[in-house]
């Protein structure tokens, strides 16, 4: 399974890694910790020096409940990073995280080669015509409302055929709008209780069914410090444990805050499936 990114087809068969970059001062990990040039060019540098093959990089912040961005104010964050990164590192392969279509759109132009929506095309009604147009790979996940409603939409009869569903309906409306390379995210922590996602987790394979590649996002996400009871500063090894489980599952992103253990759990588990 491969993926086409700025020409050059990217092949899935070895899980790929991707660095996230948030320039928001509200995420819940490293808000506000990246402004300005040096900032963000130290960020970008370690996640390509780590190894990462992509580079997520975020203007408004999804956590359950952040403030609401202007899509000026996004389009203000991200474009000129997207030109900062690409001026020093110019074979960056760069993801935009947006569910704005004319973020996607300002991205794209300026050389990224990915976008990464949280919305699958469900909060604006552009984008999926706006990604065809720009035959980008797209990343789809799965959510219930927004950002600022997604806690209160956590009602499942069985959430993974309900998922299943919703995909299957965004897969086929993505398909008529010409989008050919589709990756599906579960989005860990998105209209999901702690207990959900751990039952999404432990079900992944399940969605190999679509035939598309998965992305995995837990991240030092809540379902992990939470369930430690820890803070998502602490939860680096929790992170490294559900990656390795995600693996397992037959995903082929990792979408990480920390590339280099990312890389080190990918080389491990190839060893391991390699010398079965």
């Amino acid at each position: 399974m491969t993926i086409n990114c700025k020409g050059n087809l990217v092949d899935l068969k070895t899980p790929q890694v991707m660095g996230i970059l948030n320039i928001t001062p509200d995420s819940f990990y490293d808000g506000g910790k990246y402004a300005g040039d040096d900032a963000i060019l130290g960020r970008a540098q370690k996640i390509l020096t780590d190894g990462a093959q992509f580079l997520d990089i975020g203007g408004y912040s999804s956590r359950p409940g952040a403030a609401f961005v202007s899509e000026k104010e996004e389009l203000d964050r991200v474009i000129p990073v997207v030109e900062l990164i690409l001026k020093h590192f110019p074979d960056a392969l760069l993801s935009i995280d947006t569910f704005r279509s004319a973020v996607a759109k300002a991205s794209v132009e300026n050389g990224a080669v990915m976008v990464n929506d949280i919305s699958a095309g469900l909060l604006d009604e552009k984008m999926l015509e706006t990604v065809g147009m720009l035959q980008v790979p797209y990343i789809m996940m799965h959510m219930r409302g927004n950002p600022q409603t997604m806690q209160q939409f956590i009602g499942y009869e069985n959430i993974i055929k309900e998922m299943l569903l919703y995909f299957s309906e965004r897969i086929q409306m993505a398909r008529r709008f010409g989008i050919n390379d589709l990756i599906i995210d579960p989005g860990f922590g998105f209209s999901k209780t702690l207990e959900q996602n751990y039952e999404v987790l432990q079900k992944l394979d399940v969605l190999k069914m679509l035939d598309l590649p998965l992305l995995a996002g837990v991240s030092r996400k809540s379902m992990i410090y939470k369930a430690l009871e820890v803070t998502a500063s602490q939860a680096g090894n929790g992170t490294t444990v559900l990656n390795t489980l995600a693996l397992t599952k037959g995903v082929s992103f990792l979408r990480v805050h920390d590339v280099k253990e990312a890389m080190e759990t990918v080389k491990l588990f190839q060893l391991t499936i390699n010398n079965g």
